[in-house]
């Protein structure tokens, strides 16, 4: 995932410690957060990281928030800079606003919410600045030369998103899956996707969009459970100015932004029986009302929802509608969790090491067999996006060519010993032999467990076992036990 596509990301230089965790805290929900304490932390974050956002303040130590943004300024013009300070301070910042390119001057003490829209506010101009230089550059190309990167960017996200780019190995229950989405993905049926959270919801139903008739059109994303009624009625339908506290112009919604293409509705499980009755309206009628609008507007939209939730024991229960339900489940394919396919473990970990590194992390060469071995047997209650972040909290980590199994954290490691133990428990009770023989194998598999754990460090695995470096140096050469 590119996160510089996605979620914004602000950079909080403060150098009391309290409020730089209370900024955090108020932004991270929102924001990619990164925090500094000096102007000299935050220049070495600036050139490690993607940073639209500079939210700083004016009374530090060594150099003063004013002359850190001036030279932000200079070096990183397209960021989005703010300062936050006490009244006894404004003459200060005043008089270097412009000379370092300050959109708001924040006063302390500083409100959450107020704080968090004003931010919000920040992105928004970051991305009409990237939007404008986009533009500009564009009215500067020739037809051809815009309909050639055009069509080049098509191309591009349908070899990303296509049914053949969901990453599975040869034997993968997702094969079957995929089938049936390539068969009806060419067809205008309502599609719900199930699964639990993490699975590649989005992408499936990305991967049906681009394979469709619709290609050609939008691809739109709503998180339903993220908003409360009213805000996902105005992100969906639209609305006009003076709808509502805080429309200040009209907003064209998610429904006609996805005209003639596709609008992939998450977590539709969650939405209000109110909110259901104004939806499946919209799906009936083929068309929607923006909010405070006294005409419906016509869309053509292909709906593509997804859920966590059973929703057939919702629609017993009353919780969903019933007459919903059968609108947008006119095909229901589910995902299945990784632990139903612990197959296509080795392959995801690989693609999204590559993805992470292609995001200016240090490169390695891979993973090692022991590393693998330890990511097969956990179960992954997170699925995809749990070991997305693992792969990326081992790239944090290393400090090798290779990503080690000692890298994986404690609740990894252990649950991979605890099951290779209930499977070696398993084996050695139907084996013949002495209990002696027996016992010795489990040892191995218990002295290689502590070994992993420690990543391969002697004297702390034989501390936690109890063991002298020497007994635990003729254990390894009795059972054969090395680094893999």
């Amino acid at each position: 995932m590119n996160s510089q596509a996605t979620v914004p990301s602000v950079l909080v230089v403060d150098d009391e410690v309290r409020s730089q965790e209370a900024l955090r805290r108020t932004l991270e929900e929102e924001f990619v957060v990164f925090t500094a304490g000096s102007a000299e932390a935050a220049m070495q974050v600036m050139a490690a990281e993607f940073v639209q956002i500079i939210l700083c303040d004016q009374r530090m130590p060594g150099m003063s928030g004013v002359e850190f943004l001036r030279q932000v300024r200079a070096q990183w013009p397209d960021t989005v800079r703010l300062i936050l300070s006490g009244y006894t301070e404004t003459e200060d910042i005043i008089a270097g606003i412009n000379e370092a390119g300050i959109w708001q001057y924040l006063l302390k003490p500083w409100h959450p919410e107020q704080l968090l829209l004003t931010l919000k506010g920040a992105a928004r101009l970051w991305r009409l600045q990237q939007d404008n230089q986009r533009l500009t550059l564009e009215l500067r190309e020739s037809p051809a030369q815009v309909q050639a990167r055009v069509v080049a960017k098509r191309m591009e996200a349908r070899a990303r998103a296509g049914l053949d780019r969901l990453t599975r190995s040869a034997d993968s229950p997702l094969n079957g899956l995929c089938d049936l989405a390539a068969k009806v993905a060419p067809h205008d049926l309502s599609i719900l996707v199930t699964g639990e959270s993490g699975t590649g919801k989005e992408l499936l139903a990305r991967a049906i969009h681009y394979a469709s008739a619709r290609s050609e059109r939008a691809f739109v994303v709503e998180n339903c459970g993220a908003l409360p009624d009213q805000l996902l009625e105005a992100e969906l339908f639209g609305h006009k100015r003076g709808a509502f506290t805080g429309a200040y112009e009209d907003r064209i919604g998610l429904f006609q932004q996805a005209d003639g293409g596709t609008i992939f509705l998450d977590e539709i499980g969650e939405t209000s029986p109110a909110f259901q009755v104004k939806l499946l309206r919209a799906l009936q009628e083929g068309e929607i009302r923006p909010v405070g609008s006294p005409r419906p507007v016509s869309v053509d939209v292909r709906v593509i929802a997804a859920t966590n939730r059973d929703l057939e024991a919702d629609v017993r229960a009353g919780r969903f509608r019933e007459d919903l339900y059968y609108r947008i489940a006119g095909m229901t394919l589910h995902m299945p969790a990784l632990r139903d396919r612990p197959m296509d473990i080795a392959p995801i970990a690989a693609n999204l090491l590559e993805r992470g590194q292609a995001n200016g992390r240090r490169r390695v060469k891979g993973f090692t067999a022991e590393a693998l071995a330890c990511m097969a047997a956990y179960r992954w209650p997170g699925n995809v996006r749990e070991l997305q972040n693992e792969i990326l909290r081992m790239l944090a980590l290393t400090d090798g060519d290779w990503l080690e199994a000692g890298l994986l954290s404690p609740r990894v490691l252990h649950a991979a010993a605890e099951e290779s133990q209930e499977r070696d428990i398993a084996l050695l009770t139907g084996l013949d032999g002495s209990l002696k023989e027996r016992v010795e194998q489990l040892e191995a598999r218990i002295i290689k467990e502590v070994l992993v754990r420690h990543r391969w460090n002697k004297t702390r695995a034989s501390a936690e076992l109890g063991l002298s470096r020497v007994g635990l140096r003729q254990k390894l050469a009795r059972y054969g036990l090395e680094k893999t």
